[in-house]
């Protein structure tokens, strides 16, 4: 159970502060702005895109595209208080593209969950971590992630991903029950 509660505790923090002065500044072409919101959210586009794509070397190519798109349409970006639902938004229609482009759902290959979990330094940590996270259902796994990796609240998870705040509530709590069990066994 210790090795779970790391994965939370060294989640990056928090994005849903983030500066919203920052797509006004990029519009306007400073790249330090861009630096900084790549910086800031490439990780929490990166973990979504992994979710979604099961491959690795696609979602860098969606996290990639997707602040590619940021960065030419940061002038369309509406003040609303939620700007990290606008960047996963973006990032979601980049991962829906190339779904329909490959046109087949590969399965997730275990070592790349590595990646999401890259932040844990100890290796064995990692590997139960990874074995643990194979327990859990594609939506599970992407619930969980996107709480717990990019910092998002259930209520901004269920907006992003069309579910209802129960449905996300429930999945959440299922896959966390999941992680426990699975934990348990392995320690």
């Amino acid at each position: 159970m210790l090795v779970f509660t790391s994965v939370v505790e060294t989640a990056p923090e928090r994005i849903d502060t983030l500066d919203e002065t920052l797509f006004y500044r990029i519009a306007q072409g400073e790249k330090e702005a861009f630096c900084t919101l790549y910086e800031r959210c490439r990780g929490a586009v990166f973990a979504y895109a992994l979710s979604v794509l099961h491959s690795r070397d696609d979602a860098d190519d969606a996290t990639q595209d997707a602040f590619l798109r940021i960065r030419s349409a940061a002038h369309l970006y509406q003040p609303q208080g939620k700007p990290m639902a606008w960047i996963l938004t973006i990032a979601k229609n980049v991962c829906l593209m190339q779904l329909r482009r490959r046109r087949h759902d590969a399965a997730l290959p275990s070592e790349d969950m590595a990646v999401d979990l890259g932040q844990i330094a100890d290796r064995e940590d990692r590997i139960v971590l990874e074995s643990a996270f194979a327990v859990l259902s594609e939506e599970e796994c992407r619930i969980v992630m996107l709480h717990a990796v990019s910092g998002l609240k259930h209520r901004e998870i269920a907006q992003l991903l069309q579910l209802p705040l129960s449905t996300v509530l429930s999945k959440y709590s299922r896959g966390l029950a999941k992680l426990r069990r699975e934990l348990e066994e392995k320690l």
